[in-house]
Order: structure tokens, then C-alpha cells, then sequence
């Protein structure tokens, strides 16, 4: 097998927040945390505007910041490649969250470590799907290969977008089929 990462088809996305809540929900996680996120971006002007949506997790970086920053070893690569998490090792020194380009590890007050999505591991060795991809309404989140990914999507598929860091940095393990509008530079993120 392949790398593992996510698809995400943000046509089809309608920025209802589902992914997120399971994620939140499956991973237990505090009030203020979110291990996946769904952002939400406008532009254009009056009468032709446009908005669209950006649902993020950890994207298993082929060359993950946070794992070469790690000092203890707690942010490492799986046996399947997706970049994993042992909050036992982990001592909260919050190296990962300060070096991920993505902002995706988050630091757990309650808990003084860090977390991150997995990718539902779990699930995942049970032969389940991450419980973001079950439950987006609109089916436009998948996870898998990569290269299959790419042959069932198409090659119209992109790893940068003007509002993520460029991919050179990290080569991200997810693919996305773009909105034409979220290729403009021109955008507004929507704090909500």
C-alpha cells in the first residue's frame, strides 16, 4: 500500500461542520479544540461573490515538521505511514504545534500534552473509515491511498491552495478537488 491521506472535494462541501463534530466527538475533545476544522473563505465583490470551505486534519506530511521537532519521539511515523501520536511519551514542551505549518497539533490544557487527529487509527485497523469521512453528509471526504484516490477523483486534483503553506515544506499527504474560486488569490477568511 501507498500513502494514506485524505481526499476532500470542496464542491461538494457545504460547510455544514459534520466532519468536525465527530471528530471533536470520537476524540473526546474540550471546548475550544478541534482536531479537524472546517474554515470558511469569501471574495468577489457585489454582484458576483463567492464563499467556499476548507476542511482540514492532519495531513500525515510525508516530511512532517512536527515528527523532526519532536524531542521526545512522541510525534512518529505509523507502520502505515500516517503521522501518529503517544501521549505517553509526549511532555507538552509544544515543539510539534510550534513547527506544524498547518497548525494542526493542539496543546490539551487539562492534560499539559499534546493531541492530534490520527486518522482514527483505530477504526481504521478494524477496516471502518475515520469517523469524519462516515459522517460528512455531503460524502465529499475520503480516506485511502493516495495513488487510488487519484485514479478513482481524476487528475484535476491539487495539494496547494493560496490560503494553505505551500506544499514544498511538508509534502502533505491529502488531495483536494478545488473550487475554481479557492484558487483565486483574492479571498477573506470568515471568522465565525
Amino acid at each position: 500500500m501507498g500513502q494514506l491521506g485524505f481526499y476532500y472535494d470542496q464542491n461538494a462541501c457545504v460547510g455544514c461542520k459534520t466532519c468536525q463534530i465527530a471528530c471533536k466527538d470520537r476524540n473526546n475533545l474540550e471546548v475550544g479544540t478541534l482536531f479537524r476544522r472546517v474554515h470558511e473563505f469569501e471574495g468577489g465583490k457585489f454582484p458576483k461573490p463567492y464563499a467556499y470551505y476548507l476542511s482540514m486534519s492532519c495531513n500525515h506530511c510525508k516530511e512532517a515538521k512536527c515528527v523532526k521537532g519532536c524531542p521526545t519521539g512522541a510525534m512518529h511515523f505509523g507502520e502505515d505511514g500516517t503521522v501518529q501520536h503517544d501521549k505517553d511519551m509526549c511532555i507538552g514542551c509544544k515543539y510539534c504545534v510550534w513547527n506544524c505549518p498547518y497548525s494542526v497539533p493542539q496543546y490539551l490544557e487539562g492534560k499539559n500534552i499534546v493531541g492530534k487527529c490520527d486518522s482514527c487509527k483505530d477504526l481504521r485497523e478494524d477496516g471502518q473509515n475515520p469517523a469524519c469521512v462516515d459522517a460528512c453528509v455531503m460524502r465529499c471526504l475520503k480516506f485511502g491511498d493516495l495513488d487510488e484516490l487519484k485514479a478513482e477523483y481524476g487528475n484535476d486534483l491539487v495539494r496547494e491552495l493560496p490560503v494553505l503553506p505551500s506544499a514544498s515544506q511538508t509534502n502533505p499527504s491529502f488531495l483536494i478537488k478545488p473550487k475554481n474560486e479557492a484558487l483565486n488569490q483574492t479571498y477573506k477568511k470568515r471568522e465565525v
